[in-house]
């Protein structure tokens, strides 16, 4: 976050590299949220329980949760540049990989290895877009933009493998068309003119060691474990409803057979439209409001039972449209140019920490009760967490200092 390298760099192609980012995480969620829709394919394939196949979700957070803490770095110590090239390079050709894989055990390598590659495009990406805001404001509203594009990306995705299927094509199809699109960002990210990048003249080279670091800093853990929280909220709806869904009568099913999408939809149409929200509004203000409706919405699925679920669950996706790229804005702000893709690279780890243990832990309660219904009363918990922090974070704003002094330091 820098005006004086966002004004150096007004001669470039700054909206290029403003689409180029857009288009990454598309591509992003077009693969990882379609994991929903090819689990059962990969089941049916190669004939696996869903605990095995479920490994297809934990290997690419896994993936992406390890280049995160351990690689986020390079984006500090080599430039955006060469970081992003780097994990568009690895995830193309990981992708065009895919249909090759004659076992599981290579699929999942696969998987993973370009779970590794988003982790590692993602830090540089969201330190680029640091490098492009001239305020914690602009930064929070350009995070909700690429959101946004995620959002559609994460219906993009499992729509596409719905087509394939309806046409006789493997799902596998979906990889080597997020891998064509890659090859083609990879070309505009090779010919990009970048900003200059930031840094500090007494800054020291940035390694692992930098991250690990940052995981004492208050400003960082307290961000990255908001930013955990809250993706265990938001996975139990993507990964878990479905399933919890599948109890309501004959005559409701073939509405629950929308109430994924239509989540998907409320949060990436949120996203866009909360980047003027927190244009306007005061953005821990705006936290809190979200937090508490998202409460609401589960809470009142739970007290309400499965006809309420139906459409209080999906509805909760407008209300948590918001927090995920709020949150990320407002901890990389927290922090130096030279130190945002660490950062980013930390509260990514936690993100995807949240993304395996949130419905880990749902599946947990509710195999041994029998009860889909049980692990959502745990989800409901994190929403109660979460509202929580929120509130703490409105009434005590520990960050506002912080993210003000770094603002003074650029302008």
């Amino acid at each position: 976050m820098n005006a004086n390298a966002t004004g150096a760099a007004s001669g470039s192609n700054i909206a290029a590299i403003r689409w180029l980012t857009y288009l990454m995480f598309f591509m992003f969620a077009m693969t990882t949220d379609a994991v929903g829709v090819i689990i059962p394919k990969v089941i049916a394939e190669f004939k696996l329980n869903q605990t095995t196949a479920g490994a297809l979700h934990y290997g690419s957070m896994a993936g992406i949760m390890s280049a995160g803490l351990l690689l986020g770095f390079l984006a500090d110590r080599f430039g955006r540049r060469r970081t992003i090239l780097l994990g568009l390079g690895v995830f193309a050709t990981t992708a065009f990989c895919v249909p090759l894989a004659p076992r599981f055990t290579a699929l999942l390598v696969l998987i993973s290895l370009a779970g590794l590659a988003i982790g590692v495009f993602k830090t540089g990406a969201l330190a680029l877009v640091g490098d492009l805001s001239s305020s914690t404001r602009e930064l929070t509203s350009t995070m909700n933009l690429v959101e946004g594009f995620f959002g559609v990306g994460a219906i993009v995705g499992p729509l596409i493998v719905t087509m394939l299927a309806a046409s006789g094509v493997s799902w596998r199809w979906l990889y080597v068309i997020a891998g064509g699109l890659c090859s083609i960002l990879f070309v505009i990210a090779l010919l990009a003119r970048y900003p200059q990048e930031p840094r500090s003249a007494d800054a020291a080279p940035r390694s692992v060691v930098t991250a690990l670091r940052l995981v004492k800093d208050p400003f960082a853990l307290g961000f990255s474990l908001a930013a955990m929280l809250y993706v265990a909220v938001e996975c139990a709806i993507y990964v878990w409803m479905p399933t919890l869904l599948s109890g309501l009568s004959a005559s409701l099913l073939v509405r629950a057979g929308y109430a994924l999408p239509a989540f998907f939809i409320m949060r990436a149409a949120g996203r866009f439209v909360g980047a003027w929200l927190l244009q306007t509004f005061e953005w821990s203000l705006a936290l809190l409001i979200c937090a508490g409706a998202i409460l609401a919405c589960f809470a009142g699925s739970m007290i309400g039972g499965l006809q309420a679920a139906l459409y209080l669950l999906p509805l909760s996706g407008l209300f948590m449209s918001i927090i995920y790229p709020t949150i990320n804005s407002k901890g990389i702000g927290c922090f130096k140019a030279e130190d945002q893709g660490s950062v980013a690279g930390v509260i990514l780890f936690f993100t995807c920490l949240g993304a395996i243990l949130g419905p880990m832990s749902m599946s947990v309660l509710s195999d041994r009760s029998g009860d889909a219904g049980v692990g959502f009363w745990l989800a409901t918990g994190f929403c109660a967490a979460f509202f929580v922090a929120a509130l703490h974070n409105f009434h005590r704003k520990p960050a506002h200092a912080r993210l003000a002094q770094n603002a003074s330091e650029v302008a």
